[in-house]
C-alpha cells in the first residue's frame, strides 16, 4: 500500500469487532530486533487531525520511521483508551468543562486507559517476532510485554512538540500516566 508516509503491506487480523479488524502496516519483521510501533485508533486525531492530542503526530511520525528503519506499525481498533467514539466525545464535552481526559473518563464509568496491548503481542508472535525496539512514550506499553516471550531490547521516544491545544492532554500525560515525554 503506497502511502503519504511510505509503502507497507497492510495485513488485517481478528479484533473483538469483526467488521473492524485491527490492521498491520508491514516494512519488514527480519530483522533481529523489530522496530515497532502500537498504535491505538483515534478517530479525531488520525483521520481529522484533531489539535488536542498528539495521537495523528505519533503515528505519522511512526510510520515515517519504521518506513526508513524497517518494523512494523500495529493499529489497534480501540479508540479512546478502549472507551469508543461515542463515549471519547462525551469524554471531550466533560474535557471542555474543565476535567482532564483521564477525570473524564472516571465520570463516564470507565477507567482511565481500557486498551489491552495483548492483541499486538499475540500479532507479533504469530509472526515469529521474539525482540523488538519499542516506539513510545508510554511505561504501560512498555510493561505490557514483560512475560510475553517479547524482548523490548530499547525504547523509541516519539516526541511531538506542546503548543497551546495539547499543553492539557500532554501533562496528564506526563503527570498522572507517567508518560516518558521529555526524554529523547
Amino acid at each position: 500500500m503506497p502511502s503519504t508516509r511510505g509503502n507497507f503491506k497492510l495485513e488485517a487480523f481478528s479484533s473483538e469487532f469483526p467488521d473492524f479488524p485491527h490492521l498491520a502496516l508491514v516494512k519488514s519483521l527480519v530483522e533481529e530486533v523489530v522496530n515497532v510501533r502500537i498504535h491505538s485508533e483515534c478517530m479525531t486525531g488520525d483521520v481529522f487531525g484533531s489539535l488536542r492530542c498528539d495521537c495523528g503526530e505519533q503515528l505519522h511520525r511512526s510510520s515515517e520511521y519504521i518506513e526508513s528503519n524497517g518494523g512494523v506499525v500495529i493499529y489497534l481498533r480501540q479508540e479512546g483508551r478502549g472507551i469508543g467514539l461515542e463515549n471519547k466525545l462525551k469524554a471531550y464535552n466533560l474535557q471542555d468543562e474543565g476535567m482532564d481526559t483521564i477525570q473524564a473518563n472516571l465520570a463516564l464509568g470507565f477507567h482511565a486507559d481500557d486498551r489491552d496491548f495483548t492483541p499486538a503481542i499475540e500479532y507479533l508472535k504469530s509472526k515469529g517476532v521474539r525482540k523488538i525496539n519499542l516506539l513510545t512514550n508510554n511505561p504501560e506499553k512498555i510493561a505490557s510485554f514483560e512475560g510475553t516471550g517479547i524482548t523490548v531490547v530499547k525504547r523509541i521516544p516519539i516526541i511531538v512538540a506542546e503548543d497551546q491545544e495539547n499543553a492539557p492532554y500532554l501533562r496528564t500525560k506526563k503527570e498522572s500516566m507517567g508518560h516518558m515525554l521529555d526524554q529523547e
